[in-house]
């Protein structure tokens, strides 16, 4: 087993345990069920926005990643207000379903088109091995440490005024 976990390889497996775990609740038609999978899911993408924000987004800022990483924040705002949205409806109203196919579809465009499609092959270029070792163990540790504070969806509400601000590391 892998001592150390390329941090690119890290937020990938992120985007495809979330993307797993929407098709998981929308397969769902126990509404308890469906509520339980949610909260699961929204403290994932909290942890996992916190650590973008606060970690990886900072490390990887150049000239050349800057503008997309501008646009993540935004993208990441956009998610929370779903995401906020959402904590407050029962998974039984109609809106539930709606705005958890409107959460996919940010996500997907997110994770998969800006991220591992433009973002990513750009940091690969610019980091080592030993770089994005290094950066994915870090990420994995603060993701962990803000999944065991427990309950990170709740402070996505307080996280939806605007943007995360990104400083140069």
């Amino acid at each position: 087993m892998k001592e150390t976990i390329d941090a690119l390889e890290l937020l990938t497996s992120q985007h495809d345990e979330v993307e797993e775990l929407i098709g998981e609740i929308e397969d769902s038609d126990d509404p308890s069920e469906k509520g339980e999978m949610f909260k699961e899911l929204a403290d994932k993408l909290a942890a996992h926005a916190t650590v973008e924000e606060k970690l990886f987004y900072p490390a990887v800022m150049a000239k050349d990643t800057e503008e997309l990483l501008v646009e993540s924040t935004e993208e990441h705002l956009s998610v929370k207000r779903i995401i906020a949205d959402m904590i407050e409806l029962d998974p039984q109203d109609a809106h539930f379903d709606a705005k958890l196919t409107v959460l996919k579809e940010q996500i997907r465009h997110h994770a998969r088109q800006e991220e591992e499609g433009e973002l990513f092959p750009k940091v690969r270029k610019a980091f080592s091995e030993q770089e994005l070792a290094a950066l994915g163990n870090e990420c994995m540790a603060m993701f962990e440490a803000i999944l065991e504070q427990g309950d990170p969806r709740l402070n996505i509400p307080r996280e939806t005024r605007e943007a995360a601000r990104l400083s140069h590391s």
